[in-house]
């Protein structure tokens, strides 16, 4: 049955979708933009130069006292190859993808999670509108096999997304943060994780992952930190 398995859905380079049995191609590999420093030393966004401390948001946000997030880390800056292969897997039902982002999210994260002290990952959540128009939710996907890597717990209705009034991709970071304010909610009040690891795929503005941060927070939740597969750069 595994070979028949192979046969039908053959092992696939992540990012430009050939053939490939031991997963990213050569050529691919060579394309990849891994985050390195110098980066901000709040969600790792990289940064013009070691002298700065942090990303633009994270800067304003730290001045508005408006941070809730603790740290946050990601993969790769979101440029092809990667932003292609995060499309597959958001928008064509690449599922198979979420099992490669979270072997190398351990490989290269694993002990910065360790140091963290994680204790329940928990997956951006999608609102059930969305969720149900797309299938599925990839940051659940994703946030699944980490979990099974790592040994942590995976809690995927501690926190519930209610429907937003726009798409955030055709706002701007402010808009964007008014449009995210209120949109989370924690289903229960007690027995809540200390330190909890917010799962997502892309990492933009950062206004997602706070305004969750902030919701699991006022609920009780001491640390919060993210992963993502990648992220912006400052600008």
């Amino acid at each position: 049955m595994k070979n028949i398995w192979k046969l039908l859905y053959p092992d696939v380079c992540p990012f430009c979708g050939k053939v490939n049995a031991k997963g990213p191609c050569t050529d691919c590999l060579k394309k990849l933009s891994w985050i390195k420093e110098p980066m901000c030393k709040k969600c790792g966004k990289p940064v013009g130069d070691e002298q700065t401390e942090y990303c633009r948001d994270c800067r304003e946000r730290i001045e508005d006292g408006n941070c809730w997030f603790d740290r946050g880390r990601s993969l790769w800056t979101h440029r092809p190859p990667v932003s292609g292969s995060i499309y597959q897997f958001k928008f064509k039902n690449r599922r198979v993808y979420a099992r490669y982002y979270a072997e190398t999210m351990k490989e290269r994260l694993g002990k910065q999670i360790q140091k963290w002290k994680v204790q329940a990952i928990l997956p951006v959540p999608m609102d059930k509108w969305k969720k149900r128009k797309r299938g599925y939710n990839q940051a659940e996907i994703l946030a699944e096999e980490l979990g099974k890597l790592t040994g942590i717990p995976v809690e995927t209705g501690l926190i519930r997304k209610r429907k937003t009034s726009d798409a955030q991709k055709s706002l701007n970071r402010r808009g964007r943060a008014h449009n995210l304010e209120g949109s989370f909610q924690v289903e229960r009040k007690t027995g809540l994780p200390e330190r909890v690891l917010l799962i997502d795929d892309i990492y933009t503005t950062g206004n997602t992952v706070n305004e969750a941060a902030k919701t699991l927070k006022k609920a009780g939740v001491r640390r919060v930190f993210f992963l993502t597969i990648s992220i912006g750069q400052d600008i």
